[in-house]
């Protein structure tokens, strides 16, 4: 009988706010936690996968909080914004003010753990991608679970990204996700070259959630100490993949082959992610396959950011230069 560790025990202990990152983003990790130093999102408790009401109710929980958010911001975001229907597909379509390079597009795809994100929320980050970037934004409101799992959200994007084609030449889009429009982005990729399709001039992956089996160390280590996605989002995995394999490429990217071909890519995380490892492991693969890739990762923080540090604008600025340094190349 092997009776040995397969782990490392740690004794029970307070991980500090550190001193090396700014007062704003100490002041973001201080916010997200209570008296008990508890993180405020380990409180809640996802509904089983088959609870159908149980997930639509926490959609329209979350819709009003996006809501909210999307409001706050509405006085900040100069870029129009109009929404269309390509095939079973809702875009949001956001155009800088002023004078900006027509022939280039940033397709984005938000976050929200494969379930969440969309409507408001989506609108508003067409607008801000827009601004940040100055061009034309495409903001993939794609459908999710529990009415429409896998792969209709991919089937979603992959139509919205055939029709762009039809208008831009692929070495003038740029595809970026986060989080969960991060699996989406990089999945596009694989079943993109896969079906015989031109790729995109470069791909922007944010803090993304590229292995659904939840495999890397990452998700051991930072458990608890990423204050914003404290632990497991097996149940939105399982209720995304409706019994298909979470390791399929597909759904799992990180586990795709990318010696065929894949766009140079930036990808970011922080030392408190949960998801860290998936961008560890990603550039990895990408530098074993000889793919241009940058990897970012900053100090101290966890999942999405400190919604509005300066560590957060030195991210904007160091995406906004590698979008522009993308279309470049071509």
């Amino acid at each position: 009988m092997d009776d040995k560790c397969n782990g490392v025990k740690l004794p029970e202990r307070t991980v500090p706010f550190p001193a090396s990152i700014s007062e704003e983003a100490r002041a973001s990790l201080r916010r997200a936690v209570g008296e008990d130093g508890t993180p405020l999102n380990a409180q809640h408790v996802m509904p089983d996968v088959s609870d159908f009401d149980g997930w639509m109710k926490l959609k329209a929980f979350a819709d009003v909080y996006y809501q909210a958010a999307a409001e706050r911001l509405a006085g900040q975001v100069r870029a129009s914004v109009q929404t269309v229907q390509i095939e079973e597909a809702c875009v949001h379509i956001a155009t800088p003010d002023g004078a900006f390079p027509e022939d280039r597009v940033y397709i984005d795809l938000h976050g929200g753990a494969l379930v969440v994100g969309g409507g408001a929320a989506c609108r508003a980050g067409a607008q801000s991608q827009a601004d940040q970037y100055g061009i034309r934004c495409y903001a993939i409101d794609y459908r999710m679970p529990p009415e429409h799992p896998y792969p209709a959200a991919l089937d979603d994007c992959m139509a919205v990204y055939r029709n762009l084609l039809r208008e831009y030449r692929p070495e003038n889009i740029v595809i970026g996700g986060r989080s969960a429009g991060g699996n989406l982005a990089a999945a596009m990729i694989l079943r993109a070259r896969d079906e015989g399709v031109a790729l995109p001039a470069a791909l922007v992956l944010l803090s993304p959630e590229l292995d659904l089996t939840e495999s890397g160390d990452s998700f051991q280590v930072n458990r608890l100490v990423d204050v914003v996605l404290p632990g497991s989002l097996m149940p939105n995995n399982l209720l995304y993949a409706k019994g298909a394999d979470l390791a399929h490429p597909y759904l799992s990217p990180l586990f795709g082959d990318f010696s065929k071909g894949f766009p140079p890519t930036f990808l970011q995380s922080g030392t408190r992610d949960l998801f860290l490892s998936n961008a560890v492991r990603m550039h990895r693969l990408l530098r074993r396959a000889k793919i241009p890739v940058e990897l970012h990762v900053f100090e101290a923080m966890p999942h999405g950011g400190f919604m509005g540090a300066p560590e957060d604008r030195e991210l904007a600025e160091e995406v906004a230069r590698f979008v522009k340094q993308s279309f470049g190349r071509a």
